[in-house]
């Protein structure tokens, strides 16, 4: 904490803030004494003799982040963020919950003030994860993370915006018929802000999730209701726990100076729900059991090593996992073997996963996907989503199809999905990236692939396979593809695309942009679904398949 915001916060409390907010509240709503001060001037300024109103002090009624610069008109696009997703399930509860004659009240109730507790109804579970109950005046939605519909709760309320407030969940006082307390597997389960559901059945999350995508086609493509297709079933994780091969854990440290001799351990963990605090986290029952192991051992590094970190940091935990083949067997499609799993920490070093018979190898730092349990299932379904012609020659190899493994990393889908095209080529911008995936290739017996580091401004350059033979597979980062990608992928005109995205939202706005754009009007929506990579949590991930008339 910033020794002088504390200092000025509590020369200026008495002044400053009304008698039901306290010091502790104004600590956590202001970041820097600058914008403290600035605030007091204000006040001050204005002739008031003491900050009655919430609205003379507005990082208590706002928290309104420093100003950003003006987006450009080329880059006005929906981020997909949490606060865009939150915000379209409260504008639309409220409209669903008032009736057609409603008008607002001429004399507007006033807010409760931060820190009251109230009784609230749950109606909604939100895209985010997080329930949600609307006001007796239907003027505001209250959002209780760790709710369910049906749950009636005691919650307190700790920041009010425009259409919505945030509370933190005090005590569940009729318990909705979906809620099963008795699955919850985690000790730091409605502090942790990992993860959301574990309170759920793995049947009602994938349920949730299936209507997340419906949501997010209906909210973020801008499309005709006509043209988007029925969502399929959520395909499920064949473990719900122990799952992540990867955890991220971080703690705090000093803006400066490093830690002192005497400095105490910091907390190690994940972000606590609704705080900018770190929650000490010991052990995280959904990393597999090496990386679980592995976090306890990064502690123990931590604590025994704290005056070699400068500040705070981000540790790294990944699974790496190798087999040793126990017998030879001709016959066999994957012969016997035993695996030994190692956590690795260092970024830069490389570590081993195994997608069926796939043997992929990448630096640890990398992006890959975090729930080996699903991968085959996965690359299995989009390998069966791309095009194919049915002439084939007498090994059931196609002799006349092509395809493009955009974003493509490590080389996931050229390598599970690449062996039926006649060519196959990888993009990425990453030249670490290329590397690892001409590897893997050669690894994996792929001789029929390439791969090149792509220009982002003319990413397809390279790119001569007939249009109408090619298959192109995309998966972005969560913020999705840009126009300038998008514009690329129109003029390369693909039989079909294959859309994967941690992010279904900006999945949705950049099917919309390509079926709205005037050459990419011909193509069509054919399926829409997702995988459960992540139980437990609000995160689904999605796909799309889009397929060219001829």
């Amino acid at each position: 904490m910033n020794p002088r915001l504390v200092a000025y916060s509590r020369q200026l409390h008495c002044y400053l803030v009304p008698s039901h907010l306290n010091q502790h509240l104004l600590l956590q709503s202001y970041n820097s004494p600058v914008h403290l001060i600035r605030d007091f001037a204000r006040i001050y300024m204005s002739g008031a003799k003491r900050a009655n109103e919430l609205s003379s002090f507005p990082r208590l009624l706002d928290n309104r982040q420093p100003r950003k610069k003006k987006k450009t008109a080329n880059t006005q696009r929906s981020e997909g963020s949490i606060d865009d997703v939150r915000l379209h399930d409260i504008q639309w509860l409220l409209q669903e919950s008032r009736p057609n004659n409603f008008e607002p009240p001429l004399e507007v109730e006033p807010l409760p003030p931060l820190l009251t507790q109230i009784e609230l109804s749950i109606t909604m579970l939100s895209s985010t994860g997080d329930g949600l109950a609307v006001s007796e005046d239907l003027l505001r939605v209250y959002v209780v993370p760790f709710s369910v519909p049906g749950d009636k709760v005691l919650a307190k309320v700790v920041k009010h915006f425009p259409s919505h407030s945030t509370t933190d969940l005090l005590e569940v006082k009729v318990p909705s018929k979906d809620r099963q307390d008795d699955l919850v597997f985690c000790k730091y389960f409605g502090k942790c802000s990992g993860c959301q559901f574990q309170m759920l059945s793995d049947d009602y999350q994938r349920n949730h999730k299936h209507k997340v995508i419906e949501k997010a086609m209906a909210n973020f493509s801008n499309l005709d209701p006509s043209l988007i297709p029925p969502i399929g079933e959520i395909m499920p994780s064949p473990i719900s726990q122990g799952y992540r091969t990867k955890l991220t854990p971080h703690f705090d440290g000093p803006r400066r100076g490093g830690f002192k001799p005497d400095a105490p351990t910091p907390d190690i963990g994940f972000q606590m729900t609704g705080r900018h605090f770190v929650l000490d986290i010991e052990d995280c029952p959904i990393g597999t059991e090496i990386v679980r192991t592995g976090l306890k051992s990064q502690r123990k590094y931590v604590r025994d090593n704290l005056q070699t970190f400068k500040r705070g940091a981000t540790l790294l935990l990944r699974e790496s996992t190798e087999r040793n083949i126990s017998s030879i067997d001709p016959n066999a499609s994957l012969p016997p073997y035993k695996e030994l799993k190692t956590c690795v920490t260092n970024s830069k070093d490389f570590v081993t996963e195994w997608v069926g018979a796939f043997k992929f190898t990448y630096p640890a730092g990398a992006f890959f996907q975090n729930n080996n349990s699903i991968l085959l299932n996965f690359t299995n379904f989009v390998r069966e989503q791309l095009y194919v012609p049915p002439t084939s020659d007498h090994r059931g190899e196609s002799t006349d199809a092509y395809l493009i493994d955009a974003y493509c990393g490590s080389g996931l889908f050229s390598i599970c999905c690449g062996h039926k095209f006649k060519s196959v080529m990888g993009i990425d911008i990453s030249s670490q990236s290329i590397e690892s995936a001409r590897k893997n290739a050669e690894e994996n017996g792929i001789y029929n692939a390439k791969f090149i580091t792509g220009n982002a401004e003319a990413l397809f350059a390279d790119v001569d396979f007939p249009p109408d033979k090619t298959s192109v597979v995309i998966d972005p980062p969560r913020k999705g593809c840009d126009e300038l990608f998008l514009d690329q992928l129109l003029k390369l005109a693909p039989r079909r695309i294959v859309y994967i995205s941690c992010n279904v939202h900006t999945m949705a706005r950049d099917v919309g942009w390509i079926l709205q754009h005037a050459t990419g009007n011909n193509y069509m929506i054919e399926k829409l679904g997702g995988f459960d990579f992540f139980p437990q949590t609000h995160h689904v991930e999605g796909y799309a398949v889009l397929s060219k008339s001829t």
